[in-house]
């Protein structure tokens, strides 16, 4: 691989870096490319990108920006995923995948600058998404005007009531 070679890939994956929310480091030591296939393929399906970096590479785009923190850590065989607007989901992904198979394992990662260790990452995968924690905001939101609306259309019914009641009085 010559110098302009190198030089596209760390742009490239500076790129990426800079616009991921969270870079998560993996260890697919033993696994085929074939392997990999249905892996790249859900984190695509998510939104984001997997890309398996030499070190010294992958520490040149990491020299600047939001995952610094990974380059004292990169060593062995290493592929890096970058999730962009929501990092639970390329952990979810990474997690479930390490679960299924025994020769790929999740290292750590950078989440916005902050080093995490392969503990937090699982248990940020255990997190409900982004969509999902959307729709329980939005529900809680909705249910305060919802209840409000409610009380008040007791108050109107009951008063209905009174003067139903007081008019089959009369009538009687």
């Amino acid at each position: 691989m010559n110098r302009a070679e190198k030089a596209k890939i760390i742009d490239g994956l500076k790129e990426r870096a800079d616009k991921a929310s969270i870079a998560i480091v993996t260890d697919f030591h033993g696994l085929k490319v074939a392997e990999l296939t249905p892996l790249r393929a859900k984190l695509h399906e998510a939104g984001c990108d997997y890309q398996v970096v030499k070190n010294t590479l992958a520490r040149k785009a990491f020299m600047e920006g939001p995952h610094v923190v990974l380059n004292e850590h990169l060593k062995y065989n290493c592929a890096v995923a970058f999730g962009y607007d929501d990092p639970v989901v390329a952990a979810k992904v990474l997690v479930e995948f390490a679960k299924k198979n025994d020769k790929f394992s999740v290292r750590y990662a950078s989440l916005e600058g902050k080093f995490l260790e392969e503990a937090s990452i699982k248990a940020l995968s255990e997190l409900p998404g982004r969509e999902q924690l959307l729709g329980s905001l939005l529900g809680t939101m909705n249910a305060v005007p919802q209840n409000f609306v409610s009380l008040f259309a007791n108050v109107v019914r009951g008063m209905v009531n009174v003067l139903t009641a007081l008019k089959d009085k009369k009538e009687v």
